[in-house]
Order: C-alpha cells, then sequence, then structure tokens
C-alpha cells in the first residue's frame, strides 16, 4: 500500500502537484522562521500558491474517493434501486412529517408558555385589586384597633386562596402626585405606627418604606428572590422563587402611607397552574441573558417545590421540557429583567385545554381531531405500503441477476450443489429452473438431508433458548415461597411464566398460554416476555398491564392465534394479592391450616377476562369484560397457577383431569414442601393420563406466604368456587 502511494506520487501530475504544494508551504515556512515578518512578498505568494495547490490536489483526490465509493456502493442493481427509492421517496416523506412535528410542537410549546404568562400577569393583577381593597378599608378605619383588625380580616380573608399573602403599611416620603380627586379621609394618615403589617411575611422580611420608583399609580410586579443558603447555593446554584408584589397609594397629592401586598407563587398556586393547564413550573433561573439583573433579595423557602415530573432522557427532555421569560423588576432599584422558568409540559392535556370547546364546537373539534388522525393514519400505511412495495420489487428485480450470478460462480468453482431458488415464472424464473434441473436429483437429495440437520439444530437451540427465557435457578423473594414446573410438549412450546419485582414492596407473577404449539408459539411467547417486563413497572395494577399488553398484540398476533394469561401482583408490605385473568385458567387458592382442626375450603378463583390478542374491535370488548380481584393473603396460604395443560390431561377415557380435581389435590397436600408438592401434583397428572402422550404444555406456578402479618387488603370480589 505505501509502494502505491509512492508511485501515485511521482507517476501522476495530481501527486506531483501535491509535492509541488508541499515544497512550496514548507519554503515559506522556513523563510517565516527565518526572518518573521519581514519575509519577502514573492515568498508569501509562493505559500498561498502551495495551499492552492493542497486545495486543488485534495478537491482532486475527494472527487476521486467519492467516485470510487459510488461505484462500490451500487455495484449491485439492488441498492441502485433501493437508494433511488429512498432519496426520492422515503427522505421527502420522513421530512414532511417531521416539519409537521416539529411545527406542531412549537404551537403547543409557545401556547404553553402564553397560558404560563397570562397566568402570572392574572396573579399580579388579582394582587394589585387586593391592595386596593386592603387600602379602601384602611381609610375607612378612624382607630389603630380598628387598622390592624382591618388587615388581619383582609389578610385571612385572602389566605384562604392565596397561601402565604401578606399585607404591611408602609410610610411614603417625597413622593407628589398630579391633580386628582380626593378620596374621602385618603390624605389622612392610618392611626397605627408605621410599617404595620398583617401576615407571616414568611418568604421576604416585610418593607419598611417604599422605593423611590413607585409612582402615585402604584405598581403590580413580579418579584424574584433567592431561597438558598450559602452552602447550597455553592453546591447546586440558586433556588429563585417568585412572589406578586402589588403597591396601592391614596388618592392625594402627597400620599404619606402605602399598601404593600405580597401574593407568593407558591406550590399551591403552581398546582393550581397545572391542574388548570397541564403545565409544571419547574426550576427558575436569572442567568439568561447578560441584561438579566441579578435577583439580590434574599428569602426563604415557603414550601418544598415537587420534582419535575419530566424525566431527564434526551426524548423526553426534547418533548416535554420548554422554558419561558418572565418579566420581574428588582424591588430597591426598580430594574427589570427576565426570569427564565423551566416548564414540564403535558402535551396532551394542553392540547385538549386548548382544542376542545362544548357543546357543538366540541363535537366539531373532536370529529376534525378524529379526521387529522385517519388522515395520518393512512399516510403511513400509504407510506409503508411503498417502502415495502419499492423493497419487493426491487428484491424481485435483482434477485434473479443475483441468483443466477452466484450460480455461475459456483460452477466456475465445479460446485454442483448450489440451487438457484426460482423466485418467480417468468423468463428469469425458467431460467433458474432450467440450472437447478442441471445440478441433478443427488444435489437436490444432499441440499435435503443438510436442511433437515440444520432444522433439528435449531430447534434444539430454540428449546434451549426458550428454556432460558424462563426464571432459573431458585425463586427467592422475602416473605415467600416459589416454585415452578414447565414442560413443553414439543421442541418448542408457547407456556410462559415470569416472576419480576414491579416495585421495592411489590412482586409480579406471570402465566400465558399461547396458542397452538411449536416454533410460532414459541416467538409469540419471547415476545410477551420483553413487552410485559417492559410494561410491568407502567402498570402496577394487573388490569391495566393485561390491558396495554392487549393493545399492543392485538396489531402483531395473526388472525388464528391469541393469548390467555394471569396476572397478580403480591403487596409484600400488606400481605394482600391483586389478581386479572385473561381467558387463563382459574387460580387456586388454597387457605393455610392455621392450626384448625378442618382446614379451610379450597377456593377457585374466576374473574371474568377475554383472551389477548384478539381483532374483535378497538378493544373497548376486552377492557369492559377485565376484571381485577383484590384478595388479602395470610401466612400459610398457597397460590396456585398453571396452564390448560395440567387440567385437560385426558385419560384412556377422554376424561379431563379438571380443576377441581387439581384444586381438590393441592388442598390435600397443602402443608408439604412446594418443591415436593409441585412434584406430586405432576405425577398425579401424569398418572391420570395412565401413559397417554402429552398433547399440551405442562406449566405450573406455586407461591406461598411464610410470615404471618396483618392483612388490610379487601376481601375478594370475584366468583369463588369451591373445590
Amino acid at each position: 500500500m505505501v509502494a502505491g502511494a509512492a508511485q501515485w506520487l511521482r507517476h501522476t501530475f495530481a501527486g506531483r502537484l501535491l509535492i509541488a504544494g508541499f515544497v512550496l508551504k514548507g519554503l515559506d515556512a522556513l523563510v517565516a522562521a527565518a526572518m518573521g515578518e519581514a519575509r519577502p512578498a514573492v515568498v508569501s505568494f509562493l505559500g498561498a500558491c502551495g495551499t492552492l495547490l493542497l486545495i486543488l490536489v485534495g478537491g482532486y483526490v475527494l472527487a476521486r474517493g467519492l467516485g470510487w465509493t459510488r461505484r462500490r456502493l451500487l455495484w449491485r442493481v439492488r441498492r441502485k434501486l433501493i437508494l433511488s427509492y429512498v432519496f426520492v421517496g422515503l427522505v421527502p416523506s420522513l421530512l414532511i412529517l417531521a416539519f409537521f412535528v416539529l411545527a406542531g410542537l412549537l404551537l403547543v410549546r409557545n401556547v404553553a408558555g402564553y397560558m404560563v404568562l397570562t397566568r402570572l400577569e392574572a396573579q399580579t393583577a388579582q394582587a394589585r385589586f387586593l391592595a386596593q381593597t386592603v387600602l379602601l378599608d384602611v381609610q375607612r378605619a378612624t382607630t389603630a384597633d380598628a387598622v390592624r383588625d382591618t388587615l388581619e380580616r383582609q389578610q385571612a380573608s385572602a389566605s384562604a386562596r392565596y397561601p402565604f399573602l401578606s399585607i404591611a403599611l408602609v410610610p411614603v416620603r417625597d413622593v407628589a402626585c398630579p391633580p386628582a380627586l380626593l378620596a374621602a379621609n385618603a390624605g389622612r394618615t392610618p392611626p397605627v405606627p408605621l410599617p404595620a403589617t398583617a401576615g407571616d411575611w414568611a418568604h421576604l422580611p416585610a418593607p419598611s418604606s417604599l422605593p423611590a420608583w413607585v409612582k402615585c399609580e402604584g405598581a403590580g410586579q413580579l418579584v424574584a428572590y433567592d431561597v438558598a443558603d450559602d452552602a447550597t447555593r455553592e453546591a447546586s446554584g440558586r433556588d429563585i422563587r417568585m412572589v406578586a408584589r402589588a403597591v396601592a397609594l391614596p388618592a392625594t397629592r402627597t400620599p404619606t402611607w402605602a399598601v404593600v401586598l405580597d401574593l407568593p407563587i407558591s406550590t399551591v398556586v403552581e398546582r393550581r397552574l397545572q391542574d388548570d393547564t397541564g403545565i409544571q413550573i419547574g426550576r427558575i433561573t436569572d442567568v439568561l441573558t447578560d441584561e438579566t439583573p441579578e435577583v439580590t433579595a434574599r428569602g426563604a423557602a415557603l414550601d418544598v417545590r415537587p420534582p419535575s415530573t419530566t424525566g431527564d432522557g434526551l426524548i423526553d427532555q426534547l418533548l416535554r421540557r420548554w422554558i419561558v421569560l418572565v418579566p420581574h423588576v428588582e424591588w430597591l432599584s426598580g430594574r427589570s429583567g427576565d426570569l427564565g422558568v423551566y416548564l414540564s409540559l403535558h402535551l396532551v392535556d394542553i392540547y385538549r385545554r386548548i382544542a376542545f370547546g362544548t357543546g357543538l364546537g366540541s363535537a366539531v373539534s373532536g370529529v376534525l381531531l378524529a379526521v387529522l388522525m385517519a388522515v395520518g393514519v393512512l399516510f403511513l400505511i400509504i407510506q409503508l405500503v411503498a417502502l415495502l412495495l419499492g423493497l419487493t420489487l426491487a428484491r424481485q428485480i435483482t434477485g434473479a441477476v443475483h441468483d443466477l450470478f452466484t450460480g455461475t460462480e459456483h460452477l466456475r468453482n465445479q460446485d454442483f450443489t448450489h440451487v438457484i431458488p426460482v423466485r418467480a415464472r417468468d423468463q428469469l424464473g425458467e431460467l433458474a429452473e432450467s440450472f437447478n434441473v442441471m445440478t441433478g436429483e443427488i444435489t437436490r437429495l444432499l441440499s435435503d438431508v443438510k436442511q433437515k440437520e440444520r432444522l433439528e439444530q435449531e430447534f434444539a437451540t430454540a428449546r434451549d433458548i426458550q428454556m432460558k427465557l424462563l426464571p432459573r435457578g431458585p425463586i427467592a423473594v422475602p416473605g415467600l415461597t416459589i416454585s415452578a414446573y414447565c414442560e413443553p410438549a414439543r421442541e418448542v412450546g408457547g407456556d410462559y411464566y415470569d416472576v419480576f419485582p414491579v416495585s421495592d414492596r411489590v412482586v409480579g407473577f406471570l402465566i400465558a398460554d399461547v396458542s397452538g404449539k411449536g416454533v410460532g408459539a414459541g416467538l409469540y411467547m419471547a415476545q410477551l416476555k420483553g413487552l410485559v417486563l417492559s410494561l410491568a413497572r407502567l402498570h402496577p395494577s394487573p388490569r391495566d398491564l393485561l390491558m396495554a399488553v392487549n393493545r399492543v398484540l392485538v396489531d402483531h398476533l395473526d388472525g388464528r392465534s391469541f393469548i390467555t394469561m394471569s396476572y397478580l401482583v403480591v403487596d409484600l408490605e400488606r400481605n394482600v394479592m391483586t389478581y386479572a385473568r385473561a381467558g387463563h385458567c382459574p387460580l387456586i387458592l388454597v387457605p393455610g391450616s392455621r392450626g384448625l382442626a378442618v382446614a379451610p375450603p379450597v377456593k377457585v378463583l374466576a374473574p371474568d377476562g377475554l383472551v389477548v390478542g384478539l381483532s374483535l374491535d378497538d378493544g373497548t370488548m376486552f377492557d369492559s369484560l377485565l376484571e381485577e380481584v383484590t384478595v388479602p393473603l395470610a401466612a400459610g396460604d398457597l397460590v396456585v397457577l398453571y396452564t390448560d395443560g395440567m387440567s385437560e390431561m385426558m385419560n384412556a377415557d377422554h376424561d379431563c383431569f379438571g380443576e377441581a380435581r387439581l384444586g381438590e389435590l393441592a388442598g390435600l397436600y397443602r402443608d408439604m414442601p412446594l418443591d415436593r408438592l409441585a412434584d406430586r401434583l405432576v405425577g398425579d397428572v401424569r398418572a391420570f393420563g395412565a401413559g397417554e402422550a402429552q398433547h399440551d404444555d405442562m406449566t405450573m406456578l406455586l407461591l406461598r406466604v411464610d410470615a404471618a402479618v396483618t392483612i388490610v387488603a379487601a376481601e375478594a370480589n370475584a366468583p369463588e368456587v369451591e373445590a
């Protein structure tokens, strides 16, 4: 490779230009190092020529490299067709989709910012109104006690809706107002020592005077203050809060006093904003621009702001995080600036609030939204179909050419076992079929043998992989003893069970049976495992989880397949079991003997539920039929989950083993260790079959409560059958 590069430099025009460019640049660098800025102009000109030569040669090499890459990449006809379709059809569609998505996000975020600013302005306006009300009431008071009672009454009345509201009467000096109609008693100073306060003033110290920037018409602004101490500020920065501060002055030429009313933007106010708009206020910063004044006020936190519900993931921040600039003033200097308020947006809630009205307007909006969604879905379907058709056509057109090319290469290497697939009944297909006839029947027989060996090996590998998907080794859950058994009827089965944590104190138990047997059922089982594990923490309720699984799988199962499932969660702290069943076998609950002379009867819980994956409607029927049962557990209680391979084992007379017989045996052996109990139940089921072939997968999951705790949950509300 080095020798080839040296030959290219010596024997090509571009290589010689490259050498000349480096020589000129080197000469310029040497002269510059020796003479500095005093080097001759001709040397600088030669250095510029060298730079130009290097740019020209670099462009030439880049063009040749792109040409070589294009030839290597597009040597196959299939790649040419696929790339043509991608750049002509797929990329423009994706750009259009991205444009509308970004435009929608920008619109919703701007609307969210407007809603927040409007609400904060409304808070400021309300503060001014309350300040004017307090002013009028104080003017009517004639004694100091009356003034104090007025302040306390107004503060108590308003703080019911606006927590932490505080009021102060402060002296005013050197304020001259233009001529105006004087109100009664407006010029009289209240008969109480100033400043006078009402409320806790827990967020900031009560003002003792009025800043010079406040004029006769009063003020109503947002004031920012920092509640972080020095250690917190050094570690994580400022913790800025806002307060709507209003000032009202008497209508007189020379007012001597004023009302200052603070309405803090507390978490109660922020929660109302979130309830009304779907927008959660997050961190506030004042370091957005150089012009933003610093927040010099120091205050105390009134309450703890809850953490933002928006995650830290990149996608989550792009979709749900936004920042809005909120104007504020510094109280002492009157300088204005902008606060950066981070927002956590709940896009669906915001859309509902800005899109739907009531009555006819709501109906029209709903129809338009449905039409828009239908158009979007149709667009995606058409795009997907077009993509599939493009790939299929490219494969059909180029597959035959590639197969013939590969076949001729094998013939050149005297490999007569190669078989060209016949993909279509056209001229190329007939040619491929003629090629296969030439290889002879011996080649076909050898291929069949190899294919059979490969399939057997793949089945064995698939069985090993499937068994590894199930929980391996002893299943340890504090407070519970767990045992499981699973045996497929074929190499690969469709039964599945799992035990996984839902939260720190809740454990989920799942058992499922995919219709059919073999590889297809095994693949659906593997898909179900990944789906359940990804949704379990998002849907702690068994009913919610089964509905979420059904919504996903209804579009991914073929019309001949379905899945029966039972899912229960055990609250280890409260010892309560919550259970839902989607067309699966009933659950058997065997109460512990609890030292009684006669053991409690066995319960067979069979709440309603439809199987998962049936495309009957949009999921409404499945959701309406699915029931959820809550059952208290006690020490010694035994829960038996199983598939129909256990209960439907048939003997020579075609009698089924049945849930009742299985529950009776579980109750009979209830005090036996779980591993022995599982072996005993399986042994009895096989003995009932009397040597008949296993026609279905056999799976069973047993769990027993170890420690006695106080039962908190309510009684079960599902239909029960005494076994």
